[in-house]
């Protein structure tokens, strides 16, 4: 029987496992998979074959999956929430610094806190959301 039979099978096999996780488990023995295929038409002997098949995986998976990780990590998904950072809001309700108040942006009322006091009707400045609440700062006249 021809090797590159079990080599092609193995690969897909491997292919499809990969295809039905999604924690990058078997792609670097795909790969290896592959050139493991590749050799199977230079020699017949499977000890070769199975070694690169084991050794370049191994090499594949211990070198990339954690620079690979670290890639697919440092993708941060935005919410829609996000977009208000930077836009201007009317504060509805006075905001202390000890007290959070509300603030009215994008058309949605938003707990809100300063590290002023802010009274009711001003202007402020959406600095960053801190899980529900909005951190906000007055803006400036020539901000405006």
């Amino acid at each position: 029987m021809e090797q590159w039979y079990v080599w092609l099978a193995v690969v897909i096999i491997l292919a499809f496992l990969e295809a039905t996780t999604v924690n990058l488990t078997t792609i670097w023995f795909v790969a290896s998979g592959l050139v493991a295929l590749i050799i199977s038409f230079f020699t017949d002997n499977y000890i070769i074959q199975f070694g690169v098949f084991v050794i370049l995986g191994v090499i594949l998976l211990v070198t990339t999956k954690p620079l690979l990780e670290k890639a697919l990590k440092s993708r941060k998904e935005a919410t829609n929430a996000e977009r208000v950072i930077g836009m201007e809001a009317v504060v509805t309700d006075k905001i202390t610094r000890n007290q959070t108040g509300a603030v009215k942006v994008d058309g949605k009322y938003w707990t809100a806190y300063a590290d002023k006091t802010i009274k009711e009707g001003e202007v402020v400045k959406v600095l960053a959301i801190n899980g529900v609440k909005l951190k906000v700062e007055q803006l400036k006249g020539e901000e405006r």
